[in-house]
């Protein structure tokens, strides 16, 4: 292959969002800090990246596109829990601060305990707790495959 190869990390993920102040009241509910930002986007740090909202109609025409090209994508954001017991609580939260329940917390097979829930403008979370990955102190979690301790 020709060419420098892609760093193996996301930096930022921007969600699109029809209503900027609605989002970002969401993800403030559930706990979630801004990090000041130039107008017209709302950034919160993570850990090791930053998630942003957007504008729909900006982030359409930043890529040169109609916004009703843009879709809805199929894709998951997922948050992995230092305890069982968090699934159930998290999503109570985010269900509080208008997320519509998508599957309520539950034991999956791989023996994990998972939800999903899908903010106000359709982006889908997934909340998990995985037994055989435990966060690191800092809450940095690093895939070691589903079974292995």
């Amino acid at each position: 292959m020709t060419g420098k190869p892609l760093d193996q990390r996301v930096s930022l993920i921007t969600l699109g969002v029809r209503d900027m102040d609605r989002a970002t009241a969401f993800y403030e509910a559930l706990g979630w800090r801004q990090v000041e930002t130039p107008d017209g986007m709302t950034v919160f740090d993570l850990l090791g990246q930053s998630l942003g909202l957007y504008p729909l109609a900006d982030l359409a025409r930043d890529m040169g596109l109609d916004v009703a090209d843009l879709g809805t994508g199929a894709a998951t954001y997922a948050c992995n829990l230092r305890d069982k017991d968090d699934v159930a609580a998290v999503l109570a939260r985010a269900e509080a601060a208008g997320a519509r329940v998508l599957k309520p917390a539950h034991d999956v097979f791989w023996g994990g305990h998972i939800a999903y829930f899908a903010d106000p403008e359709g982006h889908v979370w997934e909340l998990s707790w995985n037994p055989h990955a435990p966060l690191s102190a800092e809450g940095a979690f690093r895939w070691n495959g589903y079974g292995a301790d």
